[in-house]
């Protein structure tokens, strides 16, 4: 297995000679449990090819201007961007020095046509609902948004009010709160919906990790999964089905998505050319307790 190299923001603009053999990766977070499988699947990738991972956490929001990317020439042969970690005109800098460069999670900036693998959302997310709404009868269903711009979050709320349009049932904003794909912040968002005492019978949680917060909240707060709340999530991960109950969730090939990523990235290192704009990788819904199923 080939060394694996944490780079803090601090020290990666220190690096100025450039190592060969080594592929960048640039993300706004590493915490929480959906980051394992997709730097499992990039190294994976990366070690085969002979090649050096190098990670850079940049942690400013997505607003705000950066200098110049802190992977480049000088320390990789190659970079691959995770979701909102770098605005559009961090990207075109790397687009006017002909960078190799894959996005994860992100689809490119029209102008830009930088490749990019991500997963499908927006059908899955609607019939996760459709579930929730067909077979358990639920019809205030919450849905907890990931961050601001969050092309995930955007595409499984299209997803959950595609649901609610299709079986005629009006969007309610007090439904609609904050997640942030972060599950400190969902359980704080369902306190607030009890304390409020905002009806609801079902939760879409965004993520996995939302729905630790989701279901903690909702059991501090007297009510029982599922018989009261029905919790769904969305990644199928790792710790999903050991939830109390399990969680019902979608699984998204999060392993996947990082060895496709960095296998497309390189293919342009050692030879450029073209390659598909956005590869979208299938999911699937997981069925178990959390929503009311009893297998």
């Amino acid at each position: 297995m080939q060394a694996l190299k944490f780079v803090p923001q601090a020290t990666a603009r220190n690096l100025a000679t450039h190592k060969t053999h080594t592929v960048g990766l640039l993300l706004a977070d590493i915490r929480g449990d959906f980051f394992a499988p997709l730097l499992n699947g990039i190294e994976a990738a990366t070690s085969e090819a002979g090649y050096d991972l190098l990670i850079s956490c940049v942690r400013q929001p997505l607003h705000q201007t950066r200098t110049l990317p802190l992977l480049g020439p000088h320390n990789s042969d190659g970079v691959l961007i995770f979701a909102d970690s770098l605005d559009d005109k961090g990207l075109a800098d790397y687009c006017d020095t002909n960078f190799p460069t894959v996005l994860i999670h992100r689809k490119s900036p029209e102008a830009l046509k930088i490749p990019c693998v991500t997963v499908e959302n927006k059908a899955a997310s609607k019939k996760i609902v459709d579930h929730l709404i067909e077979v358990h009868c639920c019809r205030r269903i919450v849905f907890l948004r990931g961050p601001q711009g969050q092309e995930d979050s955007l595409w499984r709320e299209s997803g959950y009010l595609q649901a609610l349009e299709a079986h005629n049932i009006l969007v309610d904003p007090l439904l609609i709160t904050l997640g942030e794909f972060d599950r400190v912040v969902a359980r704080s968002s369902i306190q607030k919906l009890i304390k409020d005492g905002i009806e609801f019978d079902a939760v879409f949680s965004g993520d996995d990790e939302a729905a630790v917060g989701v279901m903690n909240a909702l059991l501090a707060g007297g009510k029982r999964i599922p018989e009261d709340v029905a919790v769904v999530g969305f990644d199928d991960q790792r710790m999903a089905p050991f939830l109390t109950p399990p969680l019902t969730t979608v699984r998204a090939p999060t392993e996947e998505v990082g060895h496709e990523a960095a296998r497309q990235l390189l293919q342009i290192i050692q030879a450029p050319g073209s390659l598909s704009d956005t590869t979208l990788l299938p999911t699937e819904l997981v069925i178990r307790r959390s929503c009311g199923c009893s297998n």
